[in-house]
């Protein structure tokens, strides 16, 4: 049996009133793992650490978690946790909301500068939005832009198109849904009452109503009772009347009476493979399923995703594994394509709709303005809106032109509607007929201006495809020059095609700084700020040592180290290979890169050439340095910028100069100069490591966007294609 990886709608029901136990709490910290899993520490008076865990990836889950099962805090927080922590640090916890039945949970905040709404979408490719209390989008994980709704920061939120909810509909409309059905109950209660397949089921088990029953063969006595057990489902949920099960597989020849509890051992004799509010007499049933009871809901899944998330890390590499899913990848962005063109033409017709409705008015101009006219004036006499709709109804029953025109009078909003031509237009009654056109006429641009941010993104979407339709087919040719090869060649490990990657970090005292390895093996390291460029002036410049940097004001102090700070210095005679990738390293990282160039002079001095200490009369300012005696030239000096997943000997995101990092690295991609900012290229580079590794949860472990970040240069870049 397959371990579920999301929460349903009836889970998401029974978790509200547990999470709402926790109102009242303060909002410490906000963090960001990736690019699907947001953590917001918390602090309750009675209950102390609060650890809210809202995940949206391949796991899509939102619980409370307890401390010793969450992940240890990233580095640098990407710009979407630095919003959290600015908009919701010090603001209480309102409550949790699920939206109707869908699989949305709305969490609200408060603040004495605002409210603040975390709208957790669980379906679909998952999505975190942040919203102001009118549900304007401050930020979203991702940007939807669908002809039935948007999520995109300046837009309202959109919710999806209600649907029924079958917690609370009557009985005379949960009949009316199955008698409209065509297919079995267990299919109606599914699909048409949106119970999903296997609650569907447990709903018949429990009413003791036979699955496959023909819906024109079903009786109101079988109605009934599943509409009664619905019931009874309900009044737990609402009332928090639970008794939560976690389900799992035992191996065979496990010993299941030791008392002990072996999951995560290292027999991996149980494996997780369900979460419920209550026992379900469909697991009761499986001889193959054991269970675990639970006091609270919300403690048996954190403890059920605890274990699933250990459980995939220790899976071992299936033998016969085929490699990546290409097919899986591509169906995907097919999708994602599909849906971006109906988004494309849902805005086409819109900003045409509203250009016709604009050259309406004109083509209407003297009707229209007698309108707008009557409603002014009879407003500056203090005509009741109401008495106004009146007298436009009794003009058209004498057959006026201009009242038989309006169908709908709109105090509130100031507006009349017109049927002009059979189209609706509401104008507003304050401006005249040009200005109302041209609201119009700005909408429809508005609306183009969402379809040309739509074209480009299917663009993306498109190259995207295409990459990986290319990578299937290298894959694929790999595989046949494999079969013909034999098996001579010594054994290389796949790490790309592996389904389990075991993470192997080892921090080192250097990496708070910019950093990389040359080719040949030394370490380079370069300041971030002022601050790091003074402290490695006075603390790491050693005998030995080589200093680099560029001509240009504006760049990070970068030293080539001789040795290790913990052993004694030496002279060491670097080759030109090295000198000139630590050079590379120093313009990349500088304000040439800042400023769209693509090349630059560097020098380079020796260790005891640079001094803290200005010449007479001279001043130094925070970071700078002074240099003396003769300086070593590197004309022209190309910028160049590669990032990576390092897989071994440790598991880590390395980048720096593309001839030092390429040759270290399982897969890799290069950036120049551009346009895009730090943190959107970051996204885009971690959205493609995952469409390339079989094994995605390392890739969000080890290389996540603020780590990847991390190694790319200050100021716009753009992505080099291959």
């Amino acid at each position: 049996m397959e371990p579920k990886r999301e929460l349903t709608s009836v889970d998401l029901a029974a978790l509200v009133s547990e999470l709402n136990a926790y109102r009242g709490a303060k909002l410490d910290k906000a963090y960001l793992y990736g690019d699907d899993l947001v953590r917001l520490k918390l602090r309750d008076y009675d209950r102390g650490r609060v650890e809210l865990i809202l995940e949206v990836g391949d796991v899509m889950r939102a619980h409370v978690a307890a401390p010793t099962h969450v992940p240890d805090a990233p580095g640098r927080p990407p710009n979407f946790a630095m919003m959290l922590r600015n908009r919701l640090s010090g603001a209480d916890f309102e409550g949790v909301e699920q939206y109707e039945f869908d699989r949305i949970l709305e969490f609200e905040f408060s603040r004495e500068d605002g409210d603040t709404k975390i709208i957790v979408e669980l379906f679909g490719h998952g999505n975190v939005a942040v919203c102001d209390g009118t549900y304007e989008v401050i930020d979203c994980l991702d940007t939807v832009r669908l002809k039935s709704r948007t999520v995109a920061p300046g837009s309202t939120y959109g919710f999806p198109e209600s649907r029924i909810n079958p917690l609370t509909v009557d009985y005379e409309g949960f009949a009316h849904t199955m008698d409209d059905s065509d297919t079995d109950v267990v299919r109606t209660l599914a699909t048409q009452l949106n119970w999903g397949g296997l609650w569907a089921e447990e709903l018949c088990t429990r009413a003791g109503v036979e699955k496959t029953l023909d819906i024109a063969d079903a009786t109101d006595e079988e109605y009934r009772k599943v509409y009664d057990t619905v019931q009874r489902l309900a009044e737990w949920l609402s009332s928090a009347d639970l008794d939560p099960r976690v389900y799992y597989e035992v191996d065979e020849g496990a010993d299941e009476d030791d008392g002990e509890d072996d999951v995560g051992t290292g027999d991996d004799v149980r494996n997780v493979v369900d979460v419920t509010p209550v026992p379900l007499e469909e697991h009761e049933m499986d001889d193959a399923l054991a269970s675990d009871a639970y006091e609270t809901f919300n403690g048996a899944v954190d403890d059920y995703f605890y274990e699933l998330d250990r459980s995939d890390d220790d899976k071992s590499e299936p033998v016969g594994d085929t490699g990546p899913d290409f097919q899986e990848q591509i169906e995907k962005h097919e999708r994602i394509i599909e849906q971006q063109e109906g988004a494309i033409q849902g805005f086409e017709e819109q900003a045409e709709e509203e250009r016709e409705k604009a050259e309406l008015l004109y083509g209407n101009y003297g009707l229209v303005d007698e309108v707008i006219s009557t409603v002014q004036q009879a407003r500056e006499n203090d005509v009741p809106w109401d008495d106004i709709a009146e007298t436009f109804e009794s003009g058209a029953e004498q057959g006026i032109p201009e009242a038989e025109a309006v169908v709908d009078v709109d105090g509130s909003e100031g507006t009349v509607t017109l049927e002009l031509d059979g189209t609706r237009v509401a104008v507003d009654v304050a401006d005249g007929v040009e200005k109302n056109a041209d609201r119009l006429y700005t909408e429809a641009k508005r609306i183009e201006g969402k379809k040309e941010g739509a074209m480009a993104a299917i663009e993306d979407t498109r190259e995207e495809l295409a990459e990986i339709q290319e990578r299937k087919a290298a894959y694929e040719e790999r595989d046949e020059e494999d079969d013909v090869d034999g098996d001579d060649e010594e054994y290389e490990v796949d790490w790309l095609a592996r389904s389990s990657i075991p993470i192997r970090r080892d921090e080192k005292w250097f990496e708070r700084f910019r950093w990389f390895h040359t080719s040949t093996g030394y370490l380079v390291i370069g300041g971030r700020d002022a601050d790091q460029n003074e402290e490695l002036v006075k603390k790491y410049v050693e005998g030995g040592d080589k200093v680099f940097h560029t001509q240009a004001h504006g760049g990070p102090v970068t030293v080539l180290k001789a040795t290790d700070p913990s052993e004694p210095s030496r002279e060491v005679d670097f080759d030109d290979e090295t000198l000139e990738q630590a050079a590379q390293f120093a313009v990349t990282y500088s304000s040439v890169w800042k400023d769209g160039r693509y090349a630059d002079d560097v020098y380079m001095v020796d260790a005891d050439q640079v001094s803290k200490t200005p010449e007479s009369g001279e001043f130094l300012e925070k970071g700078g340095f002074a240099i003396r005696g003769d300086r070593t030239y590197f004309r022209d000096t190309p910028v160049g910028c590669e990032v990576g997943i390092q897989c071994e000997p440790s598991t880590r995101v390395i980048g720096g100069p593309p001839a030092a990092i390429e040759d270290r690295v399982e897969t890799s991609m290069q950036v120049e100069p551009g346009r895009y900012a730090q943190g959107d290229v970051a996204k885009r580079i971690y959205r493609e490591f995952r469409e390339r590794f079989n094994d995605t949860s390392f890739v969000r472990k080890v290389a996540s966007p603020d780590r990847i970040q991390h190694f790319l240069p200050p100021g716009g870049s753009r992505i080099v294609e291959e």
